[in-house]
């Protein structure tokens, strides 16, 4: 019988939360699965709890990390025992370690031919993929598992070389592991561990054709484990076609209950837009200052650079050691306004960055989701702030309720104390800075940053 027949559990009634076992009712924009036929393992209080290698507990202690947060205790037993899993936790809220210790223990002690890895991650971004890297590679080494990052925009020979030298585990976006499957230089037919990671996004129409063509080179009695904030109708797809009796976790609040993080939509004029966010993005602090388009943040990054703003732009259209380094520099604040398209939206982990604005207000609640959750991360406490001239007001109270989120709401100026108390605005200097352009840095391990960008601009690359 096929996976997809497996799957298929008649029509859907509802989610099953494993924090107390007791049935969660799907929100209006969320998919609801039936209960399957395998109960859910109960979550664990302590990583002691968990059969895992001992060399992963030695790490865990050495990273001083010693409580698992909820979507990890919540997982983390499904997936140890093999369970296919579908996990909903907000952004921030530590789903990378839940589907990494389990894919790193599952894959301990094996051994990978050239070109055929043992376990795949597939994420939406360049910068999700080296986060993901990142954060997995101090118990991939423990283990004596080899990573390798497959992204676009860097060196495709460089990461062809990695597969062909044999490597247990990938984190890839869908277009370059799709132009190394094409080549020869890698093959799918030995993973036995799969994860989507922003599964919401992979299930959306510019990646599903990609991610269903891969799902569909894997072994289909493996393991396959999809993560996300939100959990609508599209991954619903992926869920019936490609997931075997999934144990569903949902352990996380929606952004409009969570209490650290503070919401306001402050309208504005159109003719005071620009004097608004320059002085936001003055603050004393960093920012993430959201725009709809790769020309739109170009044009204001070099406005703040010119008013005495140290702001660098991150898009789609930067290379990858661009991109790679503009984040650094906001991280160690030697930038500290970050003018991004929605490329920054996922996979960008800042330590206390309090402040997220909406220049443009995003399109949907998931893009209101996803940007917002740069701040408030891992317990942290931070603000949304969404820019809203008149003809927006409309759209933006039908975003909100969608979201399940009621804001705080004024009416400011420029000049308005209210604007300086919610986002501390502040007059810039006026005398123009320069940052330093980010130059190529040397490959990192498991495939990094290379010399050459890559041609194609598909999705996933």
């Amino acid at each position: 019988m096929s996976r997809s027949a497996r799957s298929s559990r008649g029509k859907p009634t509802h989610s099953r939360s494993a924090v107390g076992g007791r049935p969660r009712s799907a929100g209006a924009h969320e998919f609801a699965l039936p209960s399957g036929t395998t109960p859910v393992l109960p979550a664990v209080t302590s990583f002691a709890e968990l059969d895992m290698p001992d060399e992963l507990a030695a790490e865990l202690a050495q990273q001083g990390v010693t409580v698992p947060f909820p979507i990890q205790a919540a997982t983390l037993p499904s997936a140890l025992a093999g369970r296919d899993v579908l996990g909903r936790g907000r952004t921030g809220s530590g789903k990378t370690l839940a589907f990494g210790l389990a894919l790193l223990a599952r894959t301990a002690g094996q051994r990978a031919e050239p070109r055929r890895p043992l376990a795949l991650v597939l994420v939406p971004t360049r910068e999700l993929a080296q986060q993901v890297t990142e954060a997995l590679t101090p118990y991939a080494r423990r283990l004596r598992l080899r990573p390798a990052t497959v992204v676009g925009g860097v060196s495709v020979n460089r990461q062809a070389d990695a597969l062909r030298g044999g490597v247990e585990v990938i984190i890839a976006t869908p277009g370059r592991l799709h132009d190394l499957i094409e080549r020869g230089d890698c093959r799918l037919d030995q993973v036995r561990t799969t994860v989507l990671d922003e599964a919401d996004q992979m299930a959306d129409m510019g990646f599903l054709p990609q991610v269903t063509r891969l799902l569909r080179q894997v072994p289909a009695d493996g393991q396959r484990m999809l993560f996300s904030a939100t959990l609508d109708h599209n991954i619903g797809l992926l869920v019936r076609q490609f997931l075997d009796d999934p144990a569903l976790h949902s352990v996380d609040p929606s952004a409009g209950t969570i209490t650290t993080m503070e919401h306001h939509v402050l309208h504005i004029a159109d003719t005071d837009k620009r004097s608004v966010v320059t002085r936001v993005a003055a603050r004393d602090g960093r920012v993430i200052l959201f725009l709809d388009t790769k020309r739109a943040v170009d044009r204001l990054t070099r406005h703040l650079l010119t008013s005495g703003v140290r702001a660098a732009a991150l898009h789609g259209g930067k290379s990858q050691p661009q991109r790679t380094r503009t984040l650094d520099h906001f991280k160690t604040g030697h930038v500290t306004a970050l003018v991004a398209t929605n490329v920054a939206a996922r996979g960008i982990h800042v330590d206390d960055l309090d402040l997220v604005v909406n220049v443009d207000p995003p399109a949907d609640h998931k893009d209101y989701l996803h940007r917002g959750g740069r701040t408030a991360r891992a317990g942290g406490s931070g603000s949304v702030v969404t820019l809203v001239t008149p003809d927006q007001r409309r759209a933006m109270v039908r975003l909100m309720a969608d979201a399940g989120i009621t804001p705080q709401t004024a009416r400011v100026h420029p000049d308005d104390a209210e604007l300086a108390r919610i986002t501390g605005a502040r007059h810039p200097s006026g005398v123009p800075v320069t940052i330093s352009a980010p130059a190529p840095q040397q490959a990192r391990r498991g495939g990094g940053a290379a010399r050459r960008p890559a041609r194609s601009r598909r999705p996933g690359r």
